[in-house]
């Protein structure tokens, strides 16, 4: 019951992340407004929170439950509840750039401050072992298609630009329906390889107490980031064609050499 408490902190944790990208925006002042995507994750992390907190309270027989961790995790949990009663009264979007961040960090700081002993069920360890397994395998099915569909636009954009003739780079999509794949894949891959990391990394640290300092973690963490920035870029930086290519191949290889490192630590 501990460990699936911590799991949905640290989801919680993670979706919380999106709304600092809401306040960076709004520090240099650049891109779209990204506070309705950063709004909508918050809504579900705030859900998945309280799933937390529930989970806690059963492992412990109290309500709330005791320790510093949950005295933290307790108290983002109430700030991400007034923050969205002010927002349905007033539409105060400005408190987002305040709040946001401090949700985030107690969030964080008590899901990694949270004490896991080993798997007081060992159905749940397979569970989440075959969860995480199958998010990692979609998520790569969804960048490598995403890679494909940049090679892709490459091929036809340079063929476009030369202005040769033939018949095989004829048949190729345009660049908007490339352009389209891209866009959607992309977010698809980032969200399965966004709850990929967590529940991997859940399962590994209550497996054999991994530190995050481990190669697989790393790797893991930098091809999300990666991937992270590569969203990023796309919706706040409005990156189309070429640079989205580029960084979709990149993020597609990272995703290669986490794969490489998970079978070499084997």
């Amino acid at each position: 019951m501990q460990e699936m408490s911590v799991f949905w902190l640290r989801a919680a944790a993670v979706l919380y992340a999106i709304g600092l990208f809401h306040t960076i925006q709004v520090a240099v002042r650049k891109g779209h407004s990204v506070f309705r995507a950063a709004l909508g994750s918050f809504c579900i992390a705030v859900v998945l929170h309280l799933v937390a907190i529930v989970e806690a309270s059963k492992a412990a027989n109290h309500f709330p439950p005791q320790g510093f961790h949950n005295s933290v995790s307790m108290c983002a949990f109430l700030v991400a509840i007034l923050f969205l009663f002010l927002y349905s009264k007033y539409r105060f979007e400005s408190l987002g750039v305040f709040l946001f961040p401090m949700v985030f960090v107690m969030t964080a700081i008590a899901s990694l401050r949270a004490p896991i002993g080993h798997w007081s069920d060992p159905e749940t360890r397979t569970t989440l072992l075959m969860v995480h397994i199958v998010l990692v395998l979609l998520g790569y099915a969804a960048l490598l298609l995403t890679a494909l569909a940049s090679v892709l636009y490459l091929i036809q954009e340079r063929h476009l630009k030369r202005k040769k003739s033939m018949a095989l780079l004829e048949k190729l999509p345009p660049l908007g329906t490339l352009d389209s794949i891209i866009s959607k894949s992309m977010g698809f891959g980032f969200i399965f390889i966004t709850l990929g990391v967590v529940t991997g990394t859940t399962w590994a640290l209550i497996e054999s107490a991994t530190r995050w300092a481990d190669p697989v973690v790393t790797t893991a963490l930098v091809t999300w980031a990666f991937c992270l920035v590569m969203v990023l870029l796309r919706v706040t930086a409005g990156w189309r064609g070429r640079k989205a290519a580029v960084m979709a191949v990149t993020v597609a290889a990272c995703s290669a050499a986490t794969w490489a490192v998970h079978y070499v630590r084997r």
